[in-house]
């Protein structure tokens, strides 16, 4: 197969998606891999590299759209490589379709068959490549709300642990899978005052047994989540619902109440953010003031790491990008419904059931799309 790898043009993204180890992979199985030049400078990694591990050097995006079987990235197509798609490619790389309509109906004009990184399901149930993001936002997300504490950036002069003698901040966090267990991780190791918060028992006995004394834990009510958000003087946003739009659990009323100059840290501001007062900010302009509260809202949190996420991300994709070129996305599909959950558009055709109800558009199974419309690349 024919394995294009773009540079990333989102703002201040610098991750790739494939490194000059992963392009060895794919060459070595007698696959051909076009990366844009420049495509891994970001990360550290030379055009010299992946051309000494088998690459092939473009010398534009152009040139690795118009060639490529399958385009794999990291972010969401911009809007002038989403012109660039056909119906005879795979897009392979993270959507977040359903907080974005418009991304969502070019990708379905341009035919284009893509799978998103955040909806392939793992054996055990789990998200395998939206995971290790997860891991590295949920441990930024501390240091970038410590980092909004400080008073030159608006905050209220707060440091998370405290010292003797002075009381440590408060922080909640919301939700307790990925990005809120390692914002635990974090916030615990930091010395703070933390409490998280999620709808789910057993989650909060096993974070309960894990932390003990050192954390405390609620479950998901109204009146004890608005209780918990009043009092902070961090609230990082960490609810994720496979494949759909974040719920707003923290109003717009709630913010009002909360404490001057207290910050809140939306990880899920991809999948339209978990606080109602929250929009999606850039690593080039991170914060913004609402309500006297500081809203940190990247929609790319980890690409201010891109070599220690570019080599996560590769060591979560790198076998599914494997086992497509092998097989071609449609037997890849067929034979992995983990993989299949992915699929989100096809053919002209919404196959993600909760993009289709976020967005309101109508949804095919994507079985259907499988057994009738896709070929082998």
């Amino acid at each position: 197969m024919r394995i294009g790898v773009p540079k990333e043009i989102k703002n201040e993204e610098r991750r790739v998606a494939l490194t000059p180890g992963g392009a060895t992979e794919l060459v070595k199985r007698g696959h051909t891999v076009l990366v844009e030049r420049g495509c891994g400078s970001g990360a550290g990694f030379a055009d010299e590299e992946y051309a000494s591990h088998g690459a092939v050097i473009a010398d534009s995006a152009e040139e690795v759209f118009s060639w490529a079987e399958m385009i794999v990235k990291v972010k969401e197509p911009q809007a002038e490589e989403r012109a660039r798609l056909d119906e005879n490619q795979v897009l392979f790389t993270y959507l977040h379709l359903a907080a974005d309509a418009v991304q969502t109906a070019e990708l379905v004009a341009q035919g284009v068959t893509a799978i998103a990184y955040e909806s392939v399901v793992g054996p055990n149930g789990g998200l395998p490549l939206l995971a290790p993001m997860s891991q590295v936002a949920g441990r930024m997300s501390i240091q970038a709300g410590a980092h909004c504490l400080e008073s030159s950036q608006g905050g209220r002069g707060v440091l998370l642990g405290g010292v003797p003698g002075v009381a440590p901040a408060k922080v909640v966090i919301l939700g307790g899978g990925v990005v809120g267990r390692n914002a635990v991780q974090m916030a615990v190791g930091l010395g703070a005052d933390v409490t998280v918060i999620d709808r789910d028992v057993a989650v909060l006995e096993d974070l309960s047994s894990r932390y003990g004394s050192a954390l405390h834990t609620l479950h998901s009510s109204g009146g004890a989540l608005e209780e918990a958000v009043l009092g902070a003087d961090l609230v990082i946003g960490a609810v994720l619902v496979r494949g759909a739009r974040a719920p707003h659990l923290v109003t717009t009323g709630m913010v009002k109440q909360m404490r001057p100059r207290s910050a809140v840290v939306d990880v899920a501001i991809d999948q339209g953010g978990c606080i109602e007062t929250s929009r999606p900010t850039t690593h080039a302009n991170p914060t913004y003031l609402a309500y006297d509260v500081v809203h940190y809202c990247v929609a790319n949190m980890p690409g201010a790491v891109p070599r220690t996420s570019t080599f996560a991300l590769e060591n979560a994709t790198l076998p599914y990008i494997t086992m497509l070129a092998e097989l071609g996305p449609r037997e890849a599909m067929s034979a992995d419904p983990g993989l299949r959950a992915g699929l989100s558009v096809c053919q002209g055709q919404v196959t993600e059931p909760a993009v289709a109800q976020s967005l309101g558009l109508s949804f095919t199974p994507p079985e259907q799309i499988l057994g009738l419309t896709l070929t082998a690349a």
